[in-house]
């Protein structure tokens, strides 16, 4: 630290901070337009200007020293920026009174500020249109070149921070403007509509095109809340017209958040789902093979006397309730004490078996803990990256922002990966393995590490336990066997061991790629060996981490809407957690065994499962073979939908329950890095629909169990009081930043990383892995290997960014990728419309023909309802959790007439 004297008092700054993070960090403020504080300083706007000895200097770009002093404020600076203001204003259109930024724009606040005179070098007129062409056909951005300061904001934030560059400049001197490279349509440009270059715009030059005309930024009110995607956990703002009842615009800023003010496309524009005119407003009960409308209290009724009727006809395995990782946790808490209480069963699941069901088990087994063991924070000091069926920039895009900056810090980055995705592109070594050989190449890598003594035998040797069967397990599977299978390089084997192994630190990041097999678990139980065979886990940035793909994964699951556990992962078969949950919930505790979603759909194929309560799942959708899931689910006496759209499953339904989304109700999401963050009502929910919880207790009451809570903030405390993990947690701790579990009590900070000094389970547990091939290899008649996934601009499927016009003009169909080799062989051109099939059924998609994909395969999302990728996927499951194997199922392509 170093002292300097600003406006004659006296701070300390840190050596090599500029003055003007010096200042902000003292609570001092500077005028400034083109600084930003994610971005490198260019000094464009002058604004900042300040004296130093006397001498003019710009704050943005001069270094603090000891013995500086500093003035902010003179007549001097004062009549140099109000001289910059009005040259600025002589080039932009003032229309303060029909602009959406009035009263939140840097350049009419500096400008009252300091008296710029607008009209005292005239009024500039721009020869192009005020709306320049780039932006005139994409749905999602506006830019008005008569508002703009070229100020270098959005050109910058997309090159330094999205890695993205889609956004130059073009001209010189007065005539330079913000353009696309060759003018090219944003949306057809590489722009990722992640929003930043609105964010950052000082002015309202950038600015969303639906939001136009439908509120002042001044008017609006604005509510904090965690983003409703994927399970990075994302603060944001939701706008609100206050008259309309409307959602108008998404806002974030630097330092809300892990997300410091950045979002991906779908957490800024993917917001009209809240207020879509296909929202479900009224209680629906089939009648006559139709739907008609009904009121509360007799949809309830029904619903309760069905579901209580089978149970005590059939017994509680005839029931299932379905719970929702898109809901909240006291949401998740409530369903699964409705089935234990009011339902008799522990016939309770979520959607973590379709997805990450895996990682709990698999490192619970390894490690006691089955969840990310390190923050978002630490990954820009990872000095290796590990990534394995995993693609951050995609499915997780701010994490992918914080693992751009490791990489612009010098970290080494390994991708295995069987598609070359914008990180496997820029990888120090991509590994593009055979999909579903996983283990069969980490199996490797584990025992090159050994063999070349890379391993970190004092931590093995303290800190684990089983090390001797592991390692050998571990002889078979050479170097040269697996870069056979895998179809590698042995060269890359080699050096990724080597790499990862001798990082400090290195940390492993994983997602469904690693789940999404029959052999999941396992998978999972392999990277927790590799971790703890490099000592690569129980320290900052070093670790195992698997990102959730929703965004309450990481909550429903620690809440146990699950079969065999209660509440923070406790034994349901333990004598002392039994009679804990019976003292709280005053019955005694089903002893079922239970099932998870997999186990319902075949339990409802064969008359074992009869009645069935599914709150915002969508199984139809979810599950693989859908022709035979719709066949099954046909079959019950009685289903329930509670959901806020007509999705497919609810379709099928006998009752629909109309809920609330995340901006029309108050709880709390949990994110992957463990982070517990609030959720807040921005918006009242349409007709007379009702926050899942509400529905929840009147469902309970109905079947002889009454639930009464006055807020979901009485729901909270009481899953605290039995959550050990939460036990420290209520809603006033978590208000400003939440708190990551383990919390144990209300004097605990929160954990940042796992398994410092120890394992939850004691000691690491190394677990042999013998490699399992996929159930359906490729064949004479199917000779493909089919993966799915997911993509940049849509989520899940179907009933939220497919109601975004700006997503779906982004990506409007579904298509299938496809090596250039491949397409050559079949005679598929890109952009044909082809046919993809499997031995359960086949869709059509358009072809994208590249080398993103291995010969051997192909990939599709499952984003399209009119193209459900689960018609083709095969119904086959990890022994452990029931997950299916999405990744790999045998399929062919055929090109023709009529498809």
């Amino acid at each position: 630290m170093i002292t300097v004297t600003i406006n004659g008092k006296k701070i300390q700054a840190k050596e090599g901070q500029t003055i003007m993070e010096a200042a902000v960090a003292n609570g001092i403020s500077i005028p400034h337009l083109c600084h930003e504080k994610r971005l490198a300083p260019v000094g464009a706007c002058r604004l900042c200007q300040v004296e130093v000895n006397r001498e003019p200097v710009l704050a943005c770009s001069t270094k603090v020293a000891s013995g500086l002093t500093i003035l902010t404020e003179s007549k001097e600076l004062t009549s140099r920026r109000r001289s910059v203001l009005e040259l600025l204003l002589s080039e932009h259109k003032v229309a303060c009174t029909t602009c959406d930024a009035d009263g939140d724009c840097k350049l009419q606040d500096y400008a009252y500020r300091y008296g710029a005179d607008e009209f005292l070098f005239g009024s500039y007129q721009r020869k192009d249109e005020p709306i320049l062409n780039y932006t005139s056909a994409n749905l999602g951005i506006e830019h008005d070149s008569e508002k703009c300061i070229r100020c270098g904001r959005c050109v910058r934030y997309c090159r330094e921070v999205q890695g993205v560059t889609a956004l130059t400049f073009d001209g010189r001197g007065i005539e330079m403007k913000i353009n696309t490279a060759h003018g090219r349509d944003l949306h057809a440009s590489d722009c990722e509509l992640c929003g930043g270059c609105i964010r950052v715009c000082p002015t309202g030059a950038m600015r969303e095109k639906g939001a136009k005309g439908l509120g002042r930024k001044k008017d609006l009110v604005k509510t904090q809340t965690t983003c409703t995607y994927c399970g990075v956990g994302c603060q944001l703002e939701l706008n609100v017209n206050p008259k309309t009842n409307k959602v108008v615009r998404v806002t974030t800023r630097p330092g809300m958040g892990l997300n410091d003010g950045n979002l991906c496309g779908k957490g800024h524009f993917s917001y009209d789902f809240i207020s879509s005119p296909e929202r479900l407003t009224k209680p629906l009960i089939r009648a006559n093979g139709t739907f008609r409308q009904a009121t509360w209290e007799e949809a309830i009724s029904l619903s309760a006397k069905k579901l209580r009727k089978i149970r005590d006809n059939y017994g509680p395995q005839s029931i299932a309730f379905l719970s929702s990782c898109r809901c909240t946790n006291e949401e998740n808490y409530l369903m699964q004490k409705l089935a234990r209480t009011a339902g008799g069963t522990n016939n309770i699941d979520q959607c973590a078996t379709t997805c990450h069901a895996p990682t709990i088990a698999g490192l619970a087994s390894a490690f006691g803990s089955g969840a990310m063991t390190n923050s978002v924070a630490e990954i820009k000091d990872c000095k290796v990256l590990f990534i394995i069926g995993s693609n951050p920039t995609e499915a997780h895009p701010i994490v992918g922002l914080e693992m751009k900056k490791a990489m612009a810090r010098g970290a080494k980055l390994i991708v295995c990966d069987p598609r070359s995705t914008w990180m496997a592109e820029r990888a120090d070594i991509h590994i593009k393995h055979r999909p579903g050989s996983d283990n069969m190449l980490i199996n490797a890598l584990m025992n090159f590490i050994i063999k070349e003594k890379l391993h970190d035998e004092k931590f093995v040797q303290e800190r684990c336990e089983n090390f001797e069967a592991f390692a050998d397990n571990l002889k078979p599977y050479s170097i040269k066997r697996a870069a056979e299978y895998c179809g590698v390089s042995r060269e890359d084997i080699k050096d990724a061991a080597r790499i990862y192994s001798e990082g400090q630190p290195s940390a492993i990041f994983y997602t469904l790629g690693i789940t999404e097999h029959s052999c999941g678990t396992d998978n999972v139980k392999n990277l927790a060996n590799l971790a703890m065979l490099s000592g690569q886990i129980g320290k900052w940035a070093s670790g195992v981490n698997p990102l959730r793909g929703q965004n309450n994964v990481q909550g429903a699951c620690d809440m146990c809407a699950m079969p065999h556990r209660l509440p923070g992962y406790q034994k349901l078969n333990d004598p002392k957690v039994r009679e804990k949950f019976e003292k709280a919930w005053g019955v005694p505790l089903p002893t079922n065994e239970g099932g998870r979603v997999t186990h319902f759909i075949e339990g409802a194929g064969s008359g074992e499962l009869r009645g069935f309560y599914v709150m915002g799942e969508d199984p139809v959708m979810s599950e693989p073979n859908q022709s035979k899931v719709v066949k099954h689910l046909k079959q019950l006496d009685f289903l329930v939908c509670q959901e806020i759209f007509m999705s497919e499953t609810a379709k099928l339904a006998h009752v629909i329950l109309p809920g609330a989304c995340y901006a029309e109700k108050d709880g709390t999401f949990t994110a992957s890095e463990r982070r517990v963050q609030r959720i807040r009502k921005a918006v009242k929910a349409p007709g007379v629909s009702r926050a899942d919880w509400q529905i929840i207790c009147d469902i309970s009451t109905a079947m002889g169990y009454p639930m009464k809570y006055s807020n979901p903030s009485d729901i909270f405390n009481e899953m605290a009081s039995l959550n050990p993990s939460y036990a420290g947690m209520d809603y006033g701790r978590i208000e400003k930043n939440g708190l990551q579990w383990p919390c144990p009590d209300k004097d605990h900070c929160g954990t940042v990383f796992l398994h410092k000094g120890d394992f939850k389970r004691g000691k690491g547990l190394f677990q042999p892995i013998v490699f399992q091939p996929q159930k359906e290899e490729p064949d004479k008649k199917y000779p493909l290997i089919l993966s799915t996934g997911r993509t940049l601009y849509h989520y899940n499927v179907g009933n939220m960014t497919r109601k975004s016009g700006i997503s779906n003009q982004k990506e409007k169909e579904c298509f299938v990728e496809i090596n250039s080799a491949t397409a050559d062989k079949h005679g598929i051109l890109d952009g044909n419309q082809i046919k993809v099939i499997t031995r359960r059924g086949s869709i059509s998609a358009v072809a994208k023909v590249s080398r993103r994909v291995r010969e051997d395969s192909i990939w599709m999302p499952f984003h399209f309802v009119e193209a459900s990728a689960n018609i083709l996927t095969n119904d086959v499951f990890d022994p452990v959790t029931a997950t299916a194997e999405y990744k790999c199922c045998a399929a062919r392509l055929e090109v023709g007439a009529g498809l």
